[in-house]
């Protein structure tokens, strides 16, 4: 079994979500910071409140509850950027991950912060990872480290790329009926890199969602 936050079996039923906002290796630092893929790409207004929550309010960005179980840790371990949106679309890039690994623990796809943090091919990306998981019956333990993270904006300023890397070495699958936890010898499966479009919200108050999600697997930059 190898050390991911899925067993391998639910790999291929993942990797359908990776093959429709998933781009290769190549390096894009040449492109001009107006040439983001999916800069364009609309937003959605959330239509969910976030239900109320003992969370505490460092839990809550923008009222919305992303507080996580004590063993589903995700570190976010990378600098905040001087430009004021690319830092806020940094920190909701975070809260997308949060959100998604929400929608785990919750057991559902409908959760307040999903609908808060994505929209589009995002949001359908982030449905794919939840529902792969519930059909599993699995959820996630451990820690799950973010890192080496870059930001470029569009000209427009309503778009902005966050891209880093995620090692999952200690970040585990766990059967929801047993409480087992699925362990592995660590490999290049557990590092990817990632790309995020995230859009400005018009109707928000400084809320940025992810709208396109870009993976490259076995990453071995980010090792």
């Amino acid at each position: 079994m190898k050390r991911r936050s899925l067993p391998v079996a639910a790999a291929f039923a993942a990797a359908a979500a990776l093959l429709l906002t998933a781009c290769g290796g190549g390096d894009d630092n040449g492109k001009a910071a107006d040439e983001i893929a999916g800069a364009d790409q609309g937003t959605e207004t959330p239509t969910k409140s976030a239900e109320p929550s003992g969370a505490p309010a460092e839990d809550k960005p923008d009222g919305v509850d992303v507080s996580l179980p004590a063993d589903m840790n995700l570190v976010f371990d990378w600098e905040k950027p001087k430009d004021e949106n690319e830092a806020a679309a940094m920190s909701d890039a975070a809260n997308f991950f949060r959100a998604v690994y929400r929608g785990v623990d919750k057991r559902t796809t409908e959760d307040a912060a999903l609908v808060a943090y994505s929209t589009g091919d995002g949001l359908k990306y982030a449905k794919t990872q939840i529902d792969v998981r519930l059909e599993g019956g699995w959820t996630a333990t451990g820690t799950r480290r973010h890192y080496q993270a870059t930001t470029r904006s569009a000209s427009n300023g309503n778009s902005v790329e966050v891209a880093f890397c995620v090692d999952s070495s200690k970040f585990y699958s766990k059967e929801v009926k047993t409480g087992k936890v699925l362990k592995g010898a660590p490999d290049i499966t557990d590092f990817d890199h990632f790309k995020i479009i995230m859009v400005r919200l018009p109707t928000g108050d400084g809320l940025w969602q992810a709208s396109k999600v870009y993976v490259e697997a076995k990453a071995a930059k980010c090792q």
